[in-house]
């Protein structure tokens, strides 16, 4: 008898088939990859001037955008589709073949990395073309950056996982974590200057992972000076690595305890 293949491998295959699906989705495919684009081009167009330490706020905005691409394309994007997955009976289908949840998880898990690295690419060409943004030259920055992509496409899938257990059905789903991402986006500094914001939305932001993400690209892209107009007047990088480590772990405990294939 035929051995199954590995659970990696049937995750690596999921995941061929997720990004296919999604292409399928021409309209989603537009407006998933080029939103943020849009967006820098909006801000960037309306601020001009600069903040602090010769900081234009686009180059400030593109550390904001990356983030909310990935909680855009991990978090909001998962716990909305796979209730509808559920109602639709996907996931029941799919219960009915060898794959492990496992392998469901890396093969999101690839979508949320394909969909990131697009988002990422056209960020960084757009911000280089029309707003002068000088990207990192040391390999020290460029390896905090791949650090920072991986815990964040991590966590941010395994939240989404694990929220997606919250929307009572798939209809239901987009009201009630759209609004969530958008309050968190506000409060975690993607849109605004983080230290300009109220001292308890700093507080409360600084308990969730979107705002050290935030603040660990703009350690990335923005130059080292900046770090004196953070809250702590430094970049924390040791501890933001930390918490998104954390929050990863906790997305994949409570993803792992509380994944339902079936609407009970």
């Amino acid at each position: 008898m035929k051995s199954l293949p590995s659970t990696w491998i049937m995750g690596w295959r999921r995941g061929m088939i997720e990004i296919r699906q999604f292409t399928r989705q021409k309209e989603s495919v537009v407006f998933t990859t080029l939103f943020p684009v849009i967006l820098m081009a909006i801000f960037g167009s309306v601020f001009t001037g600069e903040i602090s330490h010769g900081v234009k706020f686009s180059q400030y905005f593109l550390a904001g955008m990356i983030a909310s691409g990935l909680i855009n394309s991990g978090f909001q994007q998962l716990a909305i589709n796979i209730p509808m997955e559920r109602d639709d009976g996907s996931l029941k289908r799919l219960r009915g073949t060898p794959i492990p949840a496992t392998s469901y998880f890396i093969g999101k898990t690839i979508l949320v990395f394909t969909s990131i690295f697009v988002q990422v690419f056209f960020l960084l060409i757009g911000g280089v073309l029309f707003f002068g943004i000088h990207l990192p030259t040391s390999a020290h920055k460029w390896l905090i950056f791949a650090l920072i992509m991986f815990l964040g496409i991590g966590g941010s899938t395994a939240l989404g996982v694990a929220f997606s257990n919250v929307p009572k059905s798939g209809r239901g789903a987009s009201a009630v974590v759209i609004p969530i991402v958008i309050i968190l986006q506000f409060f975690s500094g993607v849109f605004f200057v983080f230290t300009q914001l109220p001292h308890w939305m700093q507080q409360f932001a600084s308990v969730l992972p979107l705002k050290w993400l935030c603040q660990g690209i703009r350690s990335v892209f923005l130059p080292d000076a900046f770090a004196q107009s953070e809250v702590t007047h430094s970049w924390e990088t040791g501890r933001t690595l930390l918490v998104l480590s954390i929050w990863l772990i906790l997305g994949l405990v409570i993803s792992i305890r509380t994944f339902k294939w079936n609407r009970e």
